[in-house]
């Protein structure tokens, strides 16, 4: 198919963290916007099921195939937009490996992403998830997105308040319209305007290990890379998809009732009110930290991380995710929502 470059028939082992095997019917490369204009044209694309593809480190295929057309978002490209004293413009392709935009950034001096340092895929995914870690997300720095209708070939810009952003959550999780996100322009600062963020407890012990009474972007994102190391596998290694699970969100009520059953569970209190309880402390108290079925287990380091110990399908990965989620639901009225993108 002229100017694409269109697959037949892909193993999609390479394609995702859980290092899981699946097959695509199709799998097209986008490398352009344009790429996408000529790819909605065609019938062979419209009278399939579609799915975007980024780095693939935020899902899990839990068939054998996925009998569809797999988009591969491969959009290039890092561009100063605008700045002034304090900021600095960036529209990032949606191909671009997310670790490649925050290392940017670094080097340039360039501040409000170091806390996101060393998280996998892409930024074409990060506002469908509104990425997030050690207190700080995307959508502290988030702009606007341009996505395309992939049942039109539409283009069009989203601000953040289109974007509708929650905690691992947008207004992309929730339509039937499935957009493609090309572009995100973000807004950071320059140096002398820096703020870093180190309100995590781990942080502050962390930098204080080192020495460091005076972070710079720099040591915190180093920082962070150091944490994330520590308690996280390689997915080259033991293939896996980060954190499962969200963090459960519950109102004061339901908090003190679950502290009538366990006055040790721990809980952190959200600006309107709500709680967050770690699901990870949920996880480990009813023993599931280092368990495993079959060919899939509970990461030793870190009771949220759902492991391949080596060959397991997807299904296993899924069947150990819903055994979790039914004890935790049984025990404690938690109901655990996947932050994975599962694909049936």
């Amino acid at each position: 198919m002229p100017g694409l470059l269109w697959e037949e028939n892909v193993d999609l082992q390479a394609y995702n963290t859980f290092n899981v095997k699946s097959t695509a019917r199709y799998l097209v490369r986008i490398r352009s916007p344009s790429d996408l204009a000529e790819l909605v044209a065609l019938p062979q694309f419209q009278s399939n099921r579609q799915l975007i593809l980024g780095g693939g480190s935020n899902i899990l295929f839990g068939n054998d195939r996925f009998n569809g057309v797999i988009v591969k978002n491969e959009i290039q490209g890092i561009e100063v937009v605008s700045e002034d004293h304090r900021h600095t413009c960036l529209r990032v392709g949606g191909g671009v490996e997310w670790t490649s935009l925050v290392n940017y950034c670094i080097d340039q001096d360039l501040g409000g992403l170091e806390n996101l340092s060393m998280i996998p895929g892409t930024v074409g995914a990060a506002p469908i998830q509104n990425i997030g870690a050690y207190g700080v997300e995307l959508g502290d720095v988030l702009l606007s997105v341009e996505v395309c209708d992939l049942g039109t070939g539409d283009m069009k810009t989203m601000t953040k308040e289109d974007c509708a952003l929650g905690y691992r959550d947008s207004i992309f999780k929730h339509t039937s319209i499935v957009l493609m996100v090309c572009f995100i322009t973000i807004k950071v600062t320059k140096a002398q305007f820096h703020r870093v963020t180190i309100n995590y407890a781990s942080m502050q012990h962390a930098l204080q290990e080192k020495g460091i009474t005076a972070p710079t972007i720099r040591s915190v994102s180093e920082i962070v890379c150091l944490m994330r190391r520590r308690k996280l596998p390689d997915p080259t290694v033991l293939g896996n998809a980060g954190s499962f699970f969200k963090n459960v969100i519950c109102d004061q009520s339901v908090r003190n009732t679950l502290q009538q059953m366990h006055a040790d569970i721990p809980w952190i209190s959200k600006p309107d009110g709500r709680c967050i309880i770690p699901t990870a402390w949920l996880i480990e108290k009813y023993g599931w930290k280092g368990r495993q079925i079959g060919r899939a287990g509970v990461y030793v380091g870190h009771a949220l991380v759902l492991v391949n110990l080596g060959g397991a399908q997807g299904s296993e990965i899924l069947s150990l995710a819903e055994a979790i989620s039914q004890d935790i639901w049984i025990k404690m009225g938690l109901l655990l929502k996947p932050e994975v993108n599962i694909v049936k």
